[in-house]
């Protein structure tokens, strides 16, 4: 797992009522397998903040129990403690290898009490942790100093950075040089490249496995020749609404899962016209074929 570069943030599948499409879940999983990509489960692109208790059980039920010869990685989010720690603990007795441990939500707290959170989170953990910084979405930065006082803790493994600036990637890999670092940005891997990057924890992978697996490696060795502006427009239109609405319609026009469906506040309304969309699929796919056997 500590050399697995690829790691896909899972959408989760919905039928149009917004009920788990268990079928197209496996489907997912299976062409990620395929791929060789790590799979995360209801981590933000899953929806999982909008998923029940007893749904995101069913999900990481569900797909451990196909047991894909991936690993598998699960998204601990929110500002609860206490139900943090009972997912944990629940997650310790499945089959997966590793969680995703966000910065705390909303109540934006300082680095003394994101580090007690992590700690407790991490002593409950008996899997390798990724921890999430992801200002954007949580109000908050995950401190340069809770990473360099956990930096020792049997189970921190990684981080996943997302605040979308170089400055900060760089400000990691100097205080914590011995935990590896990830772009949660796939526009940034190759930014960050220079400075360390390992891999990265995709959105576009959902939609391109096994294109965006050959984009990571080349950018992560280089050879970006051919990446650009194709890959950044690529994302762009990814993100041209809130994340997974674009990923989410796009997979559904092309047949792969039952329905775009979203959890409100979120909806597939915002995003009417798949023009954009659907044209750089297709360039996506003639990269790849065009680049796979170089």
């Amino acid at each position: 797992m500590t050399d697995l570069k690829q790691w896909t943030a899972l959408i989760t599948p919905m039928e149009n009522d917004g009920s788990i499409h268990f079928e197209s879940l496996r489907r997912m999983v299976e062409r990620q397998e395929a791929a060789e990509n790590g799979i995360l489960l209801i981590g933000s692109t899953g929806e999982g903040l909008a998923l029940s208790d007893s749904e995101k059980k069913e999900v990481v039920d569900f797909v451990s129990g196909i047991n894909p010869d991936v690993p598998l990685m699960v998204g601990v989010g929110g500002m609860n403690l206490s139900v943090q720690t009972e997912w944990v603990e629940y997650c310790n007795t499945l089959n997966i290898d590793a969680f995703l441990m966000v910065t705390p939500l909303y109540s934006k707290p300082g680095p003394e009490g994101q580090y007690q959170w992590f700690k407790a989170l991490l002593d409950r953990s008996e899997k390798p942790c990724m921890l999430y910084n992801i200002p954007s979405r949580t109000g908050i930065d995950l401190p340069f100093v809770v990473a360099e006082k956990l930096a020792e803790h049997r189970n921190m493994w990684s981080i996943k950075e997302a605040s979308g600036s170089l400055a900060v990637f760089r400000e990691f890999r100097e205080r914590v040089p011995g935990i590896p670092l990830y772009s949660g940005d796939d526009a940034l891997v190759s930014i960050f490249r220079p400075y360390g990057c390992s891999g990265s924890v995709s959105v576009a992978s959902n939609a391109w496995p096994e294109a965006t697996k050959l984009y990571t490696n080349l950018c992560l060795s280089g050879k970006t020749e051919s990446l650009f502006p194709l890959w950044n427009r690529a994302v762009k239109a990814l993100f041209s609404a809130s994340n997974p609405i674009p990923v989410k319609k796009l997979l559904h026009s092309r047949g792969e899962i039952s329905s775009a469906t979203l959890r409100l506040p979120l909806t597939e309304d915002e995003l009417t016209d798949l023009t954009e969309l659907e044209t750089i699929d297709n360039e996506i796919n003639n990269w790849y074929k065009e680049n796979y056997e170089q």
